[in-house]
């Protein structure tokens, strides 16, 4: 059989923020990050599931907010809390954190350079959707590099 060929579960990433949340997940091979969605944080650990109901997923990876200086920001607290109830929630799936810094700044350049209009790059839940997407991407950089 194919290694590369063979399906995988899907990998999901997740920028948390206190309000609203981008949710970012691989193809089933595994090479491609895409958005999934941006989703209000207090209907995040049901959205999870209702997915993980409908696609395989091997694992998802939290987004780990830290400050320039290495130190785990404010937002950990709001984060290591959603991470305690999405274990419980799915407790099958593996869950990891991979640095998120510079995800948003990232996403702002990117959307200037997709050409993307004003009005739309003011849109935050596009920006944590992007935000996401970049987390995924990174991890999978990374574990691509690890092997």
């Amino acid at each position: 059989m194919c290694y590369l060929c063979a399906p995988m579960g899907r990998i999901v990433a997740i920028d948390y923020g206190r309000k609203r949340t981008g949710v970012a997940v691989t193809d089933t091979l595994q090479l491609i990050a895409n958005g999934l969605a941006t989703v209000p944080s207090g209907e995040l650990v049901k959205f999870l599931t209702d997915y993980v109901a409908r696609e395989p997923v091997e694992r998802v990876v939290v987004g780990l907010p830290k400050q320039m200086n290495n130190e785990l920001s404010e937002n950990m607290k709001y984060v290591k809390a959603f991470v305690a109830q999405l274990k419980r929630a799915l407790p099958d799936v593996p869950v990891e954190y991979y640095d998120e810094r510079f995800t948003s700044v990232l996403a702002h350049k990117a959307m200037l350079e997709g050409g993307l209009k004003k009005k739309k790059r003011q849109e935050k839940g596009l920006v944590d959707e992007i935000s996401a997407v970049i987390i995924l991407q990174s991890y999978l950089e990374h574990k691509k590099y690890q092997l």
